[in-house]
């Protein structure tokens, strides 16, 4: 092992698990490693060291140090996928707060820290680019990966840039206090370069110390291009937004049973509104260079938004998928979210509803605020779908999606699908959603 892997065989020599022992440490100079070379080209010494430690070691007393381990050992175990991909049992932890409520951010929250760093990310990038060129070397710094190929990191250029900081911008500017941001988000030219780099250190962050350190592992790149850095943070920002759109229409389903139909048709209000944020998310995401994408994702195969689960978990709250959708490749990839929709006690919006209506009357005002709702969602919902689609159209072509689906015909085809469907079902059926009479539903 070379000597900057000190640490790493520290923690191999260590029979037991030690108080010296410092999990950050060891992950940080990981993580060094994997931005020099890309995951997939971690040395398997390394690999097998780490593999060692993960074994070895009680490391469930450490929790991010776990995480981190079943992370970075994805590949090397077979194991790879949309989860570890993305850091999200180690991002989860930072949901949770491992022990510090206090401390967590909300799935939101998280969002808007995950976009923040992609900015901080950028405008550093950019700051040592121009360092480079002040000091007269290039402005981009050639590498050689571990499969002896010599690689460019390749930052954007200026115009692109600018446009990503714009975008990523938008979906921050919220929770921004200091001088006014509409100069860098008009994207004028007389805006100097200085402003966006105070901008940048004026962003929010953890909080908690120790969740700060290990938010800065959460991204680890398969190759070595600049690009799949911010592509991981926009899609950890979309699993989270998921997260808290699902939390939405639980709580929903929640203010049902609860006969509480207003607070109900709220609840949906707020989760078809994060669907701007994500779609918000796409436009970042188009910033991106086809070349670079094709260029990382050979070696991403077996890790797929079709894997994501808390979208799926979003799925199954709003409706009961057909049977032929969870019989599909969009469930068998989610193995424990189709367990959740096929399981006895499982509750939906449309379930909750329809009991609703048979229990319990409302005015025509009431039911039709809420069937409003439910439009709102479902349309934001099949907004997202289609603008999904269309950035995949640009950026796979014909080809085939990493988890091993059509790509592109997959996404065309899931614009079919409706998140309320059984009640479109019941409207068919002479069953109208704000009909005066619920038990006319019978």
């Amino acid at each position: 092992m070379n000597a900057e892997f000190a640490e790493v065989d520290r923690w191999a020599a260590s029979g037991c698990m030690d108080g010296a022992l410092d999990g950050i440490h060891l992950a940080r100079t990981v993580t060094e490693e994997v931005r020099r070379t890309g995951k997939h080209f971690l040395p398997q010494p390394l690999l097998q060291r780490l593999g060692d430690i993960h074994n070895r070691h009680a490391v469930d007393r450490r929790p991010y140090l776990e995480a981190f381990l079943d992370c970075m050992l994805d590949k090397h175990e077979d194991r790879y996928w949309n989860r570890t991909y993305l850091s999200l049992p180690l991002l989860e932890l930072l949901l949770d707060g491992a022990g510090d409520a206090q401390e967590a951010p909300d799935p939101n929250r998280m969002a808007t820290l995950l976009i923040a760093d992609v900015i901080r990310f950028e405008v550093r990038a950019e700051a040592l680019s121009r360092e480079s060129a002040e000091a007269g070397e290039s402005g981009n710094s050639g590498e050689s990966g571990a499969s002896g190929e010599s690689v460019d990191t390749d930052p954007p250029d200026p115009v692109t840039l600018r446009k990503r900081l714009r975008h990523a911008l938008r979906f921050v500017a919220h929770d921004l206090g200091g001088p006014d941001t509409d100069d860098l988000l008009s994207g004028a030219a007389h805006v100097s370069w200085s402003r966006w780099v105070d901008m940048a250190g004026r962003l929010p962050r953890p909080t908690a110390t120790e969740s700060a350190h290990w938010f800065d592992m959460t991204v680890q790149p398969v190759y070595v291009l600049h690009d799949e850095y911010f592509f991981i943070r926009a899609l950890q920002a979309h699993e989270m937004i998921f997260t808290a759109i699902a939390a939405d229409v639980r709580a929903a389903i929640g203010a049902l049973r609860e006969g509480r139909l207003g607070a109900a048709a709220d609840q949906v209000d707020r989760a078809a509104g994060l669907f701007d944020r994500a779609s918000a998310l796409f436009r970042m995401v188009a910033t991106m260079r086809p070349g670079h994408f094709s260029a990382f994702r050979q070696f991403t195969q077996g890790a797929s938004a079709i894997q994501s689960e808390q979208y799926k978990r979003f799925e199954i709250l709003c409706g009961l998928p057909t049977a032929p959708r969870l019989r599909s490749e969009a469930f068998t990839h989610v193995p424990s979210v189709r367990a959740e929709a096929e399981g006895e006690g499982h509750d939906t919006v449309v379930r909750a509803y329809l009991d609703l209506r048979r229990s319990a009357r409302f005015d025509e005002a009431e039911w039709n605020r809420f069937r409003t709702a439910l439009g709102g969602l479902e349309e934001r919902h099949q907004r997202w779908k289609s603008t999904h689609r269309s950035l995949a159209a640009r950026m796979l072509g014909d080809a085939h999606g990493s988890g091993y689906t059509a790509g592109v015909p997959y996404l065309a085809e899931c614009l079919d699908n409706r998140l309320f469907r059984q009640l479109g079902e019941q409207r068919g059926a002479g069953c109208p959603v704000g009909a005066a009479d619920p038990d006319e539903c019978a």
